[in-house]
């Protein structure tokens, strides 16, 4: 039998799925809903071979209706069960927003404790892979506005395989978002068997001594090729992985801007209301007095993602993360 320490490569992807069969196996509570992920293996591929592992009981496929099947499972949730609902793309979660803001995550103040609804609901999320409108929107904020709401955001295999596991043993509710960009794009060594990884911590990926770059999801490997080229403009950057955008790692940020005193925040999502303006909230009030420039911002543009090649240009690229740091560090 093979221990929790041997390891094999992994995709984004295939590490969700492990995430899923080992919670299966280990939790009889824990099961799987969601439009078409039984028989076809939802729309990434994401959930396939556990029908078959599982049965139908434990994978079940839903009727087209978001508000009725994350109703449902918060229904579940309440009742002892571990439900893991997939929204097939971010931008269709909209029809149960009612379902999370009024039930889910209010119900354990509601009930001054007697209840929680230990619910996952995980959607892919996220432009740059020509899908059409309402499938590539980064509305990570609006759920982040949902006090008794966790927003989880890995960027790499192994973060998220750990953090699904933290997820689904999580007794309150959490919002798992996969960035579709990062399914299948790289491939790491992921330990099998049971291992987390702690909802609300981040992770410095890179040190550095000029400038903190913060970012999360597909926007990592974006900010880490901005990072490698400024090494030619002579420009030292630390970039940082939230991981988790609720409860944001404040701590992390905050040792991490006053050491450089120069930030850049990188986001895919549109810049008003937006996650980057609450780093720069933390930052005024945990560290002002130790910047040398005003933090910056790369987001996308306040608009809808705009269809297939236009992507390309609404995206930030590492070139625009390079302009904005030279920026700071000119400033």
């Amino acid at each position: 039998m093979k221990s929790s320490v041997d390891r094999k490569p992994l995709t984004l992807a295939g590490a969700i799925n492990e995430a899923f069969s080992v919670m299966l196996k280990e939790d009889e509570r824990v099961l799987l809903l969601g439009e078409d992920i039984g028989q076809n293996g939802g729309v990434f591929r994401v959930t396939e071979g556990l029908l078959e592992a599982f049965g139908e009981d434990r994978v079940i496929d839903t009727p087209l209706s978001e508000a009725g099947f994350v109703g449902a499972a918060i229904g579940m949730a309440a009742n002892g069960l571990k439900p893991v609902v997939e929204i097939q793309f971010l931008g269709f979660i909209y029809p149960a927003y009612e379902q999370l803001m009024t039930h889910a995550v209010r119900l354990r103040s509601r009930t001054m404790g007697h209840f929680t609804v230990p619910i996952v609901i995980r959607a892919p999320y996220g432009a740059g892979v020509r899908a059409p409108e309402i499938h590539c929107d980064s509305t990570e904020s609006i759920f982040t506005h949902m006090p008794g709401l966790k927003v989880v955001c890995p960027s790499s295999p192994y973060d998220a395989k750990g953090l699904m596991i933290s997820a689904i043993e999580d007794p309150d509710p959490v919002l798992f978002l996969e960035p579709m960009r990062q399914y299948r794009s790289n491939a790491e060594d992921v330990p099998e068997g049971i291992y987390t990884v702690e909802i609300g911590k981040g992770k410095k990926i890179l040190e550095g001594e000029d400038v903190t770059i913060i970012t999360w999801g597909a926007m990592v490997s974006v900010s880490m090729k901005a990072a490698e080229a400024l090494v030619q403009k002579n420009v030292s950057c630390e970039v940082i992985d939230l991981r988790t955008l609720s409860p944001i790692d404040e701590n992390l940020i905050a040792s991490s801007v006053q050491k450089t005193g120069r930030t850049v925040i990188v986001q895919e999502s549109h810049p008003q209301s937006s996650v980057a303006n609450d780093i720069i909230s933390i930052i005024n009030e945990t560290s002002f007095l130790y910047q040398k420039a005003p933090a910056a911002k790369v987001s996308g543009f306040d608009m809808p993602v705009p269809y297939f090649g236009y992507e390309d240009f609404y995206l930030p690229t590492p070139e625009r993360v390079v302009k904005a740091v030279m920026d700071v560090v000119n400033f």
